[in-house]
């Protein structure tokens, strides 16, 4: 089996989303120490934002510059590993109230017309389907259903509205939230997201 691990968060070792998913790596190793994982460290190494040609080589569109064609040889390598992997870990926080740039760069090399997803007549048909996404989400406040700042929640409704569109249905959130309530919060929510994913089918 093969897992895809993804960090995003800026914290370097103060991250919660990092703890989370490194817990989640850890709880799938121990059942299957024969996986292989293949992390991205997103800050640590950025793939930055898409170029003019990279965006119109996702339409068909080969660039000609030496740079914009290693720019694109490493978005293909980006989608291949996803597209590869069964499992996918990701590290999400959430950055007012939406998730880091530096995920949504990564994101963005995921939504390939004819690799990920296509357009019917009948509407668009995703073509990822089968894997299956873990995504540990942190977050200061409380956005979820029913509190009062669920509106403001364009984190994990974006997520799960992204990886629906290219067909993904099975979405697990680990979450670990309240965490700027103060340092008894932050305790009690980081112990019952490491517990959840205790508690994950690995």
């Amino acid at each position: 089996m093969l897992l895809l691990h993804v960090n995003a968060s800026i914290l370097s070792e103060q991250s919660v989303s990092r703890q989370l998913t490194a817990a989640i790596v850890q709880r799938f190793t121990d059942t299957d120490p024969s996986l292989q994982v293949t992390a991205y460290d997103l800050v640590a190494q950025p793939v930055g934002h898409l170029s003019n040609a990279e965006f119109l080589a996702f339409q068909g569109l080969e660039p000609e510059a030496p740079d914009a064609r290693q720019a694109v040889a490493g978005n293909a390598g980006i989608l291949n590993d996803f597209l590869a992997a069964d499992v996918v870990v990701i590290g999400a926080p959430m950055y007012n109230f939406s998730l880091p740039s530096q995920l949504r760069t990564w994101l963005d090399r995921l939504a390939v017309p004819g690799r990920t997803f296509r357009y019917t007549e009948s509407g668009v048909e995703g073509l990822a389907a089968g894997k299956r996404v873990i995504i540990a989400s942190t977050r200061g406040g409380l956005y979820g259903e029913g509190t009062p700042m669920a509106m403001l929640d364009h984190q994990e409704t974006y997520l799960r509205g992204f990886f629906g569109f290219l067909g993904i249905t099975d979405i697990t959130f680990v979450r670990a939230e309240g965490l700027a309530f103060g340092p008894d919060a932050r305790a009690a929510a980081i112990s019952a997201a490491v517990a959840d994913v205790q508690q994950l089918a690995a």
